[in-house]
């Protein structure tokens, strides 16, 4: 493929943005980034440095709350394909801002969607969606029918995004689609995460780094998929002649309680030796259960999961185990 694809990717530093970035790149894409100014400049682009794509990804100064920004970079890049990955995306954390959530998250998603309707029209945006709408769910497992009812600040800017960019589709006709993507980890997923937050102290306690952890609830179940193969969805949803919204998942749930099983026997210890519960780390208002019917995507993509559970667990405490073995942190 030429070079005459152009993608330019909001939250290129993040894991699914370094995962996207470097499918794109294999692809032959020209790949634009946009970077949010930060004081931590020499650390940010640290997940695209481990998956081996640092330097060939031009970066742009910009952020999502600044539409002039926006629209300056995309008359600078003139890119073919949008994907809108940013977002303020730690659940936790949008109950302390859960202003600047809805500023990043969800009005973030209505700027970059009229940059593109005035500055790009013709380029194909993604939206990164979230099983978090679903929320208190209203079916068993969920699809693209059903209904939301979303439970954190997180999930109701996410929503207003969703919508914003189903309506900038049938308003403008733009092509414009979503991805609901249930959980998807990876090594490159931030320490502040619940999965990785029990496979990096699988790897410490292994290593007599520490004896605990502490977590919050271990029966909360989710879709637990990989970055990795959910960023292929994301690619396969531009490439349709129809926008549209897709639900991303496994159709298999797993409770936290079980990842951790899992982590702590890939390194022979048990977990109930290790993981204590604390209050602290408890949501305002639990999402129980999240379980994603992928159907839609097998049937009009070809998409399907490729990696299993057990594999991404053992992928993510073996990096972990690597990283403190030569003192790399992510």
């Amino acid at each position: 493929m030429t070079t005459s694809k152009k993608a330019l990717i909001t939250g290129v530093t993040g894991q699914d943005g370094a995962y996207l970035s470097k499918l794109l790149l294999d692809k032959g894409y020209e790949v634009h980034g946009l970077l949010r100014r930060s004081a931590s400049a020499d650390v940010v682009d640290s997940r695209l440095k481990w998956i081996g794509v640092a330097g060939k990804i031009v970066l742009h100064d910009g952020n999502l709350t600044d539409l002039s920004g926006l629209i300056r970079v995309l008359n600078e890049v003139r890119p073919t394909e949008v994907y809108n990955l940013a977002a303020q995306s730690f659940v936790k954390s949008s109950w302390q801002q859960p202003l600047l959530t809805g500023t990043v998250t969800g009005l973030g998603a209505a700027n970059m969607l009229e940059a593109v309707r005035l500055v790009a029209p013709e380029a194909r945006f993604y939206q990164a969606s979230s099983s978090e709408m679903y929320g208190l769910i209203q079916e068993p497992v969920q699809s693209e029918t059903t209904p939301f009812y979303p439970r954190s600040p997180y999930a109701a800017a996410k929503l207003y995004a969703h919508w914003m960019t189903v309506n900038y589709r049938e308003s403008f006709g733009l092509h414009a689609s979503s991805g609901i993507l249930f959980n998807h980890e990876s090594p490159l997923r931030g320490i502040e995460f619940v999965t990785r937050k029990i496979t990096d102290a699988a790897a410490r306690i292994k290593l007599g780094l520490q004896d605990k952890v502490a977590l919050g609830n271990l029966d909360a179940t989710r879709d637990w998929g990989h970055a990795r193969d959910y960023v292929k969805a994301m690619w396969l949803m531009l490439q349709q002649d129809t926008p549209d919204d897709y639900v991303v998942a496994t159709g298999r749930t797993v409770s936290v309680r079980d990842f951790c099983r899992l982590a702590f026997a890939h390194v022979g210890l048990n977990m109930e030796d290790h993981v204590t519960v604390d209050e602290r780390f408890l949501r305002p208002a639990e999402v129980d259960v999240l379980l994603g019917n992928p159907a839609k995507a097998k049937a009009k993509l070809g998409w399907m999961a490729e990696t299993s559970l057990e594999d991404l667990v053992a992928e993510m405490v073996e990096a972990d185990l690597a990283r403190l073995k030569t003192h790399e942190h992510l």
